[in-house]
């Protein structure tokens, strides 16, 4: 509508250089942050997506405010069930009392979307505390053979 989506992504990295691709730990080939994810059809479609994707465990590594309802973009370093390891970002809108609760090194259960692999993520608040603990308990036993 308004151009390429290439041409969206590099400005928005150009008007918000701490949520470029480099800024943000990822490869080339992570589709970027939307300037407005309400308004774009991709961010939706990927968000619905997400609250049935595979559960994972993040780490989290540092965060960014995009504005101050407060969205914010979250880093983890994601790993799953499978062994897999990479670069999760999540595009939230937390409570301010959700915000001032973050701090790098948090461990927080994650979904992605194990077909895609894009480095989208979403803060799995529905995980069952169970579940969350199973994994990380397979995670754990992994690490130690």
């Amino acid at each position: 509508m308004f151009g390429s989506k290439k041409k969206i992504n590099d400005l928005m990295a150009q008007l918000r250089p701490d949520l470029s691709r480099e800024s943000l730990g990822v490869g080339p080939d992570f589709p970027g942050v939307a300037p407005n994810p309400l308004l774009s059809s991709d961010a939706r479609k990927r968000n619905t997506e997400l609250r049935t994707g595979a559960l994972a465990l993040g780490v989290l590594v540092d965060w960014r405010e995009v504005n101050s309802n407060p969205r914010v973009v979250l880093m983890f370093d994601v790993e799953t069930a499978d062994g897999i390891s990479f670069r999760g970002i999540a595009d939230e809108d937390l409570t301010i009392t959700e915000l001032t609760r973050l701090a790098p090194g948090q461990r927080l259960p994650v979904r992605y979307r194990p077909a895609v692999m894009d480095h989208y993520v979403a803060l799995a608040r529905d995980a069952d505390p169970a579940r969350v603990q199973q994994l990380s308990d397979e995670i754990a036993r992994r690490r130690r053979t």
